[in-house]
């Protein structure tokens, strides 16, 4: 799927927490994706194009993110961005969605399961944010940048210098093969952030509440989800160890099945989407429709 066809699939929808970006292709039962920090809708373009003809294929674009508009008062917090899916899906009249998230997405796709299970058919969790692992120690550096007033120039920087953006001192860690990570890719993850101070204020904000206690504290109610899922995890993440895939099979009672990904980093949902599909298919097929 290239850009023209994705953003045929662009719709916007208001909800009390701001005027919420989606894109939307194929028809089916709906699966929801969703995506992590400083990234957007764009990284679920390989899921949408396969799955479009058997799901109605959401993919969203969190709060502080893509072209989701918010006021500059409005919380991004997890909790939030949590509660903002469920104003979502009330505005779109969507009962139950095939749940798929990645990185900071993760954590926000645990904070909703748990507090709406009713709503999940079934859970697919990649690398990213699960009970106290995070932020993670090798994002520090990075927290510091921000803290200090940094992020500006730093997402300047990434636009300016493409090779900035796939290097060791940006984004590098998150990819097995940053080199190939083409150009328009990065204009469309990170120009986003820099189209008004407020949109940049937006982001440094939801770098700076980075706080597990919000994933920390839903640990009992995930006990009692038994939604299917899958825990798809590359294992050559820097961010996220392999380890919490197996915490969370350990502490989600239902049909879980763990799958490594060997070499896989974070954004490995992008880079191996043939893979992981697959693997997304098998558990949407065990699945109770």
């Amino acid at each position: 799927m290239d850009r023209v066809q994705f953003e045929k699939g662009r719709k916007f929808v208001a909800t009390p927490a701001g005027r919420i970006s989606y894109v939307e292709h194929g028809t089916g039962p709906v699966a929801l994706f969703i995506h992590g920090v400083l990234v957007n809708a764009w990284l679920w373009r390989h899921q949408l194009a396969e799955f479009a003809g058997e799901r109605r294929c959401i993919a969203i674009d969190l709060m502080a993110h893509g072209l989701t508009e918010i006021a500059s008062d409005q919380d991004v917090s997890f909790d939030a961005q949590a509660e903002m899916l469920a104003q979502f899906l009330d505005a779109l009249k969507i009962d139950r969605v095939d749940l798929v998230a990645n990185d900071s997405g993760t954590g926000v796709a645990q904070v909703f399961a748990a507090q709406e299970p009713e709503r999940i058919r079934s859970l697919t969790l990649t690398n990213g944010d699960v009970h106290d692992n995070w932020p993670p120690k090798d994002f520090s550096g990075f927290l510091d940048m921000v803290a200090a007033g940094g992020l500006p120039a730093t997402l300047r920087r990434m636009l300016d210098d493409k090779t900035f953006y796939r290097g060791p001192e940006a984004m590098a860690g998150a990819y097995e093969h940053p080199e190939a990570v083409t150009d328009e890719t990065i204009e469309i993850y990170i120009r986003p952030h820099l189209t008004s101070p407020q949109r940049t204020k937006d982001i440094e904000r939801f770098i700076l509440g980075f706080d597990n206690a919000q994933t920390v504290r839903v640990e009992g109610l995930l006990r009692e989800l038994h939604a299917p899922t899958l825990v798809a995890w590359g294992t050559g993440d820097v961010f996220f160890n392999v380890q919490w895939a197996y915490w969370l099979k350990g502490t989600l009672p239902g049909a879980v099945t763990v799958e490594e990904f060997p070499g896989g980093r974070m954004f490995f949902p992008e880079e191996r989407a043939k893979e992981l599909n697959a693997k997304i298919r098998a558990r949407w097929n065990t699945a109770t429709h």
